[in-house]
């Protein structure tokens, strides 16, 4: 699996990790099945939060996933903006940290932004890392505005990274909040890398060109909508895969190779449309 510096934290993460959002809907043997198989694919980023289902992901799949794995991991998980304050981020730490039975996060960030002061989350951040609770701290859901607020409190070289929405049919980040993060060498983790169950369908006019491009290296059009959403050495991806076979699929689309006039097709195929300002999100 091909890893890259995780932005400003210099450690080395797959460019293609494992989200967890909405898993405990799922098979729960089958999701802990999954999630275990990327791994030992080399999807070691595993992306969760405290919102998911109200902590029972952290707590019975994600805590199970990481037994006796934990060295391997970077775990990332995510305070709600309504627990965000200075006390609320120390204590909403603390709880994750014990549904997931570890003693410190690789990252945890801010799941988007709140009515609290941004300067109390992260004033929090920097103590729980200080605390060796947190490694690095970053944000999600984030326009440009608010990242430059977050630099204006926090100092260049301390944000991490911004995840946010990010798929083929939804690349508007691409105006202005992934320029804007790559300056300032903060990473973009893209949520809902296939559209949250809106991927193309392969008879349609957008998905028979992903087809055609799949097959010509033996690949599946989802392997190649990830390569093209990883194309840049900011960005990574955490897809969800809550069966097996679909972590392998994901897993296998880090070694794909598509060449310049690939990825210049699929750009011409879902184009960014107008920047409206507006960051997407689900």
């Amino acid at each position: 699996m091909e890893k890259r510096v995780f932005g400003v934290t210099g450690v080395e993460v797959p460019v293609i990790g494992q989200g967890t959002w909405q898993m405990e809907n799922d098979d729960r043997g089958g999701a802990i099945r999954a999630l275990q198989v990327g791994l030992d694919l080399g999807m070691t980023h595993l992306d969760t939060a405290e919102l998911y289902g109200r902590g029972r992901v952290e707590e019975s799949i994600v805590a199970e996933v990481i037994a006796g794995r934990r060295e391997e991991v970077f775990l990332v998980s995510k305070v709600m903006p309504s627990h965000a304050s200075y006390e609320g981020t120390l204590r909403a730490c603390e709880r994750s940290l014990q549904r997931l039975k570890t003693d410190r996060l690789d990252c945890y960030l801010l799941h988007w932004p709140g009515s609290h002061p941004l300067e109390e989350t992260i004033r929090a951040f920097e103590e729980l890392v200080r605390d060796g609770k947190v490694r690095s701290w970053g944000l999600s859901n984030f326009g440009v505005d608010g990242l430059e607020e977050a630099v204006r409190i926090a100092g260049p070289g301390r944000i991490a990274c911004n995840q946010v929405l990010y798929h083929l049919e939804e690349r508007s980040i691409e105006h202005s909040v992934l320029p804007w993060c790559e300056r300032a060498n903060i990473a973009v983790v893209g949520y809902s890398p296939f559209g949250n169950g809106d991927f193309p369908r392969p008879e349609s006019p957008r998905g028979r060109v992903l087809t055609s491009i799949a097959k010509a290296h033996g690949a599946s059009p989802y392997q190649v909508a990830l390569q093209f959403l990883i194309r840049r050495p900011s960005l990574f991806a955490i897809p969800k895969a809550s069966h097996e076979e679909h972590a392998r699929d994901n897993a296998a689309a880090a070694s794909l190779k598509l060449s310049a006039e690939e990825l210049a097709r699929i750009a011409a195929t879902f184009p960014m449309g107008p920047d409206t300002g507006e960051l997407p999100v689900i």
